[in-house]
């Protein structure tokens, strides 16, 4: 989404990184006391903490430059906790949902591929985690959220042209 102008903004995990993944590029990968003290000096702008089975994981976005709204426009992708909580710091009219969408069948067969190809796969934390996002984006949160447009992801690059004509109709208004 560079040719739109748009700068990406990288949030903050401590979930172990994966294979494949790179710090900086997916997520900072951080450590818990890193984030705690992140939080206690007020840098953390929101925050979530998920109960995994292998304890807890923290993801965050924090104040560290890489957002600064009279400077530009920003990415991020983030769950519908973060959306509402980014727009509590910045308004509603500033952050704007862009709502990705997959068939449930798909997101489990591409999360299974994902996890096989792991050094040492979790599948219990892969259905957990599937299972918790059942709650986290039921219809009823998403309506709550105040998301109206979807862009259904069967298809990467038609998804990413939707979108990319949804930001630009947007930019037009």
């Amino acid at each position: 989404m560079q040719d739109l102008g748009l700068k990406s903004v990288v949030t903050y995990t401590t979930r172990p990184i994966r294979s494949g993944e790179k710090d900086g590029r997916e997520y900072h990968f951080a450590t818990v006391p890193e984030y705690m003290e992140a939080r206690d000096r007020g840098l953390v702008i929101e925050s979530r903490c998920y109960q995994t089975v292998m304890g807890p994981w923290y993801y965050y976005t924090m104040n560290d430059g890489q957002i600064d709204l009279e400077a530009g426009s920003y990415l991020l992708i983030g769950t519908l906790e973060s959306l509402l909580s980014l727009q509590a710091v910045f308004g509603k009219e500033r952050v704007v949902p862009i709502y990705v969408e997959l068939d449930d069948g798909e997101r489990l067969l591409r999360a299974l591929n994902r996890e096989r190809a792991m050094k040492t796969p979790r599948y219990d934390e892969l259905c957990r985690r599937y299972l918790g996002d059942e709650k986290d984006f039921s219809p009823e949160k998403i309506e709550e959220a105040g998301i109206r447009d979807r862009f259904d992801n069967t298809d990467l690059e038609a998804c990413l042209g939707r979108i990319r004509d949804y930001i630009l109709k947007l930019s037009l208004d």
